[in-house]
């Protein structure tokens, strides 16, 4: 549900944006100021976000815009003017807030830990990570030595029969190359564990940055080969060399996106389902050795396994075919240098950084306690959010959490009895899938076991490599192997929440059940419009155009009848033309198709939650609290959910990758199509915030 996915090329600190993804147990995802000597924080660079004195501030809105003409502005308008986006982020909005406020929170803790702790305890990793991770005296005096013998190791490959196994070896310690493969569930047979395969190896957020002809496209891809350059130039190589090496990388980055299926192509479940033997698998890429990868990641030869993109691999057949071993040699190298230039010395990370700023609009760099924070959650998620949880979140907090989220399961099964465009036996079945729900609140029960995790407190590449090799044999040895319905997969500390259609569970980290979207002292109206329509957004995610395409128990069977089918995607096709008709920076416009499950879900989210405020403010009395009424303070949280303000190189690159839209249209777009809006502010027909019957998308 995030405004940002987590994704390798944006802060974790920037997260809700993804999105999820997260003394610590000794008692216990910006600014220009330069890190001290081992990067301890400056005083200066502190920012604490106060806990509000009231849930809603008369102050952060814009009274001066109707709200029956651009709501957004109405509810946010007082903020948007008078606040500024930190020099370090790409945008700044609730989301950061929170996660800002979780950052202090961790920060804190890391603090306090206790050095000397027993050398096998999660108290030690947590300290040695931490100690490595904040000395950035030690990075800089170590320069590339943290990955010579990787690169070393690329350098001697003998012939092109090699790759596979050193591609193994980079996916094994998180090191993304060539393709993607791991351990999942099989979409057809939910409660099993099979291995999938798809495409990978690009640099650039996604592949249509390699195949889009328009200026920003062709001039971004300009500046990543620069960029590869300069990387080079800092292991050493002469400039000559590395401009060579850098373009034999890109045309083979280009090579893969043009084989790459579209992100908008990937949204179907059944197109990215294939399931076949390994016997065929390997037929569609043989001169990828994947006895050898399959040996070096230590992954049981099962009978089956889900090739997401076949036309991938045959396009990377063909591409080992035509490229040299020498210029496979260099692509290798550049997936070492990227993937460990944030965790060198200071040029590296000042290299990494002004590419990534192209892409996010960023000023500065982050302080290096809050890329160590990030570094940390990425790599170690369960200690941290262990950690997190004790301090910020009770088992009362989870408790009345999961009160709200009944309240709202009931509240959407009552809508579906009543819909009247679906027949009775789509409709069973869609109860039945409801009923089953796994309600994930706060932090696993049984948070993942790090023991055997070495980490020193000098090298933090070293400790990446560690954590990510304990993290891939975790993942690879459950192939085969029985779901664990329990699993969690982002960080308890997270700002995030997700729906998963292959377990069926909707899942809701501590890091977002804090202000400013649920606070126990807040009003009904206030608490439902905030984390209970977001809990119902994750809720509707299960009956999206993707999310009803699996059953109850996680399976990609169709349960719904043609007729019905059919009802439901011209209902969704009004949601799709609605956000493909607005436009960003002027001239840029929407995706409807990308952004349709999170659209979906925002309209059912917020609709499902209205109702039920009203079956918790049934038979009492509606006092208006701050001049508004109940009604108008729920859709004045929803909105205040969603204030943001994005740079523009940010709010480009969020609109051509991502599958939300911008913070803007989840209000204004949802609200737009609901008569309850309407009904709550005095809105008529012909006001923008009301569309008409013929285009108005309702589905839940």
């Amino acid at each position: 549900m995030p405004p940002r996915p987590l994704t390798p090329s944006l802060p974790l600190a920037r997260f809700l944006a993804a999105g999820t993804l997260a003394a610590l147990l000794a008692g216990a995802p910006s600014t220009s100021a330069a890190a001290t000597a081992r990067g301890a924080r400056p005083a200066a660079a502190t920012t604490r976000v106060a806990r509000p004195a009231a849930a809603l501030s008369h102050a952060n809105l814009d009274t001066t815009c109707a709200p029956c003409r651009d709501f957004f502005r109405y509810a946010n308008g007082g903020w948007l003017k008078r606040t500024t986006i930190p020099a370090a982020y790409p945008g700044w909005g609730s989301f950061d807030e929170l996660a800002e406020s979780n950052q202090e929170t961790l920060y804190r803790l890391f603090e306090g830990l206790r050095r000397g702790t027993a050398a096998d305890s999660d108290s030690h990793r947590l300290a040695a990570y931490w100690a490595a991770a904040m000395d950035s005296n030690a990075a800089d005096a170590a320069a590339a030595k943290p990955i010579q013998s990787q690169l070393d190791a690329v350098n001697a490959l003998p012939s092109k029969a090699a790759i596979a196994s050193e591609v193994a070896w980079l996916h094994s310690h998180g090191i993304p190359a060539l393709f993607s493969f791991r351990a999942a569930q099989d979409p057809g047979r939910s409660e099993e564990v099979i291995a999938i395969v798809g495409q990978g190896g690009i640099g650039l957020p996604d592949r249509d940055y390699y195949t889009r002809t328009d200026s920003v496209s062709v001039a971004t891809r300009a500046k990543y080969v620069e960029h590869i350059v300069r990387s080079f130039e800092l292991l050493g190589m002469p400039s000559d060399r590395a401009k060579r090496e850098a373009d034999q990388v890109m045309a083979i980055e280009n090579a893969l996106a043009n084989a790459s299926m579209t992100n908008v192509q990937r949204r179907d479940p059944r197109a990215t389902y294939h399931k076949m033997p390994l016997d065929s698998a390997r037929a569609l890429a043989p001169l990828l050795d994947w006895n050898d990868y399959l040996a070096r990641r230590g992954a049981p030869t099962g009978d089956s396994i889900n090739v997401t993109q076949p036309d991938f691999f045959r396009g990377l057949n063909a591409l080992i075919a035509e490229r040299p071993l020498g210029e496979w040699q260099a692509y290798l190298r550049w997936k070492i240098v990227d993937e460990a230039s944030p965790l060198l010395s200071r040029p590296f990370a000042e290299e990494n950084f002004r590419f990534q700023r192209l892409l996010s609009g960023a000023e500065v760099m982050q302080p290096r306690w809050k890329r160590s924070l990030d570094w940390a959650t990425q790599d170690l998620g369960d200690l941290v959010g262990t950690a997190y949880v004790r301090t910020r979140f009770s088992p009362a907090a989870r408790a009345r959490a999961l009160v709200m989220v009944r309240n709202l399961e009931a509240a959407l099964g009552e809508r579906i009895e009543a819909l009247d465009w679906m027949q009775a036996e789509t409709r069973r079945r869609a109860i039945e899938k409801l009923q089953a729900f796994e309600n994930k609140i706060g932090y696993p029960d049984h948070p993942r076991d790090y023991t055997g995790v070495t980490l020193s407190p000098s090298t933090p590449f070293a400790n990446r490599l560690s954590a990510r090799a304990y993290e891939s044999r975790r993942n690879i040895a459950k192939i085969g192997k029985p779901v664990d319905r329990g699993e969690w997969n982002l960080p308890a500390s997270i700002v995030n929440a997700f729906y998963s259609s292959s377990l069926n569970s909707i899942n809701f980290p501590a890091g977002i059940l804090q202000t400013p979207f649920y606070d126990p002292a807040w009003d009904d109206a206030m608490n439902y419009g905030g984390i209970g329509a977001v809990i119902g957004h994750e809720m509707t995610h299960g009956f999206d155009d993707r999310g009803r395409q699996f059953d109850a128990k996680g399976n990609l069977r169709d349960w719904w009848t043609e007729d019905d089918a059919t009802r439901y995607k011209q209902r969704a096709n009004r949601v799709a033309d609605q956000f493909s008709s607005y436009t960003v920076l002027d001239t840029v416009h929407l995706n409807g198709r990308l952004t349709l499950g999170e659209n979906i879900a925002d309209l059912g989210g917020v609709a499902v939650a209205y109702a039920a405020l009203e079956r918790a403010l049934a038979g009492k009395p509606r006092t208006k609290i701050d001049g508004f009424t109940p009604e108008q303070r729920f859709f004045l949280s929803w909105a205040q959910v969603w204030r943001n303000l994005d740079r523009p190189e940010a709010l480009r690159t969020q609109v051509q990758t991502n599958p939300h839209s911008p913070a803007e249209w989840r209000v204004n777009g949802p609200l737009s199509n609901l008569p309850e809006f309407a009904k709550a502010f005095g809105c008529r027909p012909g006001d923008a915030m009301v569309r008409p019957d013929s285009t108005q998308a309702r589905i839940w």
